[in-house]
């Protein structure tokens, strides 16, 4: 990143945009005090000002929320929320009137969190949501949001837009950085939009749409985001399921599976799609009937369903899916190391070879290929996982939100890969929260609620609202309708 100018006004919200490695986060944290500028300057206020660390930055009035989730899994909600900061009374922790703040700022985004959970067995999109809440309890006069929504629904994304609003009212700087270029649309005042380190331009969001934004940040048109859809290959169901329940989580589901099908699962977070896949490949209890390719099948754990030819792409690709202290090499081929085993030697020579094959293949951009997985960029971890579950060579892909935190370059990329797939006679699961994605991608859409299944959806039919309505069930009559494939 080299000679990045920026300027953000007393309540406004500035986007940041720009592919994955454009800059965005080591700006973030150089402003929030993780990181030292080896050249220029910070001012606030008009002032010159450095910071030895986040604490100091936090001291005086500036807060990063950040991409990753960085709480204590085995500590309550409030306690993580004043961790380091804990209320005292009379010399002694206050529990109570931390679980009161707890709560109130909870309720101030719109979410029902028991301060008494802990944030170990929340999910994903609820421990983000604790992370904001933890970065608000901070006075704070710049509040940075590094991909705040990446985990969100709609209806969760929609209260943190409120949130920055009222920041915003209150004079409030508001650093916006996503991929989502439609949430930029809504929420941001001004886009800045970075690309390999530099700055292109800061624009007002005016008269500024998304697919201009997209073209900024790339360089090139994507007007095409969404390749063709690949024709189904045949008729021939290669999976089915039948009343699979995963206990406390998901309830008789049934849905069949294509060969060289595309189906995607839609629903809001906690309708229990995620819990359904983790059952299905052994990674959760589950009862139920599964047959793959007309013989019944049960896994016991996720290796039997890879020998199988079933591979599960977590969502949390950081906590489950990759190994995050340990190469790229290793990362490659751990799901495969039978394939380099000679005897009691691993050969290195070829997994060396492979890597050289996943990196051209997958278009995984790194600086030096001796990088731990944990130093490459969001999008460039999911084309390693992505390269390590295809070295099983594998009959059904199941990618659980297979863009996010990703930019739309990458998706691009991912997108375009997911469809050849199909066209190899593959099939594909696409679990996503991002409704256009399943929409532009799947052949089908099959949506949960409250850990059932609720509908499905044709290919002719697919539409926001149908989709919606199954995943709501506010509209119980339309919903009743499209179920029953009256659309």
């Amino acid at each position: 990143m080299s000679g990045i100018s920026l300027d953000l006004q007393a309540g406004e919200v500035h986007a940041v945009i720009g592919e994955n490695g454009a800059g965005k986060s080591t700006l973030m944290r150089i402003l929030s005090g993780h990181l030292t500028p080896t050249k220029g300057s910070l001012h606030l206020d008009g002032q010159p000002i450095s910071f030895s660390g986040p604490v100091e930055a936090e001291g005086k009035g500036i807060v990063l929320v950040h991409q990753e989730i960085l709480l204590a899994q085995d500590l309550t909600v409030a306690q993580n929320l004043f961790l380091g900061r804990e209320l005292r009374r009379y010399g002694f922790v206050d529990d109570r009137a931390m679980r009161e703040r707890t709560r109130a700022v909870l309720d101030e985004l719109g979410v029902s969190i028991d301060p008494d959970r802990v944030v170990g067995r929340l999910s994903i999109a609820d421990r983000q949501l604790v992370q904001i809440a933890r970065a608000l309890l901070v006075p704070h006069k710049v509040v940075a949001f590094d991909e705040p929504t990446a985990v969100l629904t709609p209806i969760e994304a929609e209260s943190l837009f409120q949130i920055i609003r009222r920041l915003r009212s209150q004079g409030v700087a508001v650093l916006y950085i996503s991929h989502r270029l439609n949430e930029v649309k809504v929420v941001a005042d001004r886009v800045t939009v970075l690309r390999d380190g530099r700055l292109i331009t800061t624009r007002d969001i005016e008269g500024l749409e998304p697919l201009e934004m997209a073209r900024l940040m790339v360089g090139r048109d994507m007007s095409k985001l969404y390749p063709e859809k690949p024709a189904t290959a045949s008729d021939q169901t290669i999976l089915t399921v039948r009343d699979m329940s995963v206990p406390g989580y998901v309830e008789n589901a049934s849905f069949k599976l294509r060969r060289g099908e595309i189906l995607g699962f839609g629903g809001l977070i906690g309708a229990g799609r995620t819990e359904l896949f983790e059952g299905l490949v052994g990674l959760r209890p589950s009862q139920g009937a599964v047959t793959l390719d007309g013989t019944k099948v049960h896994f016991s754990d996720a290796r039997e369903a890879m020998a199988a030819g079933v591979v599960y792409l977590s969502e949390d690709r950081k906590g489950k899916g990759l190994l995050l202290q340990q190469n790229l090499r290793v990362n490659l081929t751990l799901a495969a190391l039978e394939k380099f085993t000679r005897g009691s030697f691993i050969d290195v020579a070829g997994e060396e070879r492979t890597l050289d094959e996943a990196i051209k293949d997958f278009d995984i951009r790194t600086r030096r290929r001796d990088l731990l997985a944990g130093q490459l960029s969001g999008g460039n971890q999911q084309k390693l996982l992505l390269a390590k579950m295809m070295l099983i060579e594998p009959r059904i892909v199941i990618i659980d939100e297979p863009t996010r935190g990703v930019d739309i370059g990458t998706k691009e990329q991912i997108y375009r890969f997911i469809a050849s797939l199909a066209e190899q006679g593959r099939s594909v699961i696409v679990i996503s929260s991002e409704m256009q994605e399943l929409i532009g991608l799947c052949h089908r859409v099959v949506v949960m609620r409250n850990g059932q299944v609720a509908g499905e959806v044709e290919q002719a039919d697919l539409s926001e609202d149908a989709i919606v309505y199954l995943a709501t069930g506010v509209h119980e009559e339309r919903a009743a309708e499209i179920a029953a494939g009256h659309v």
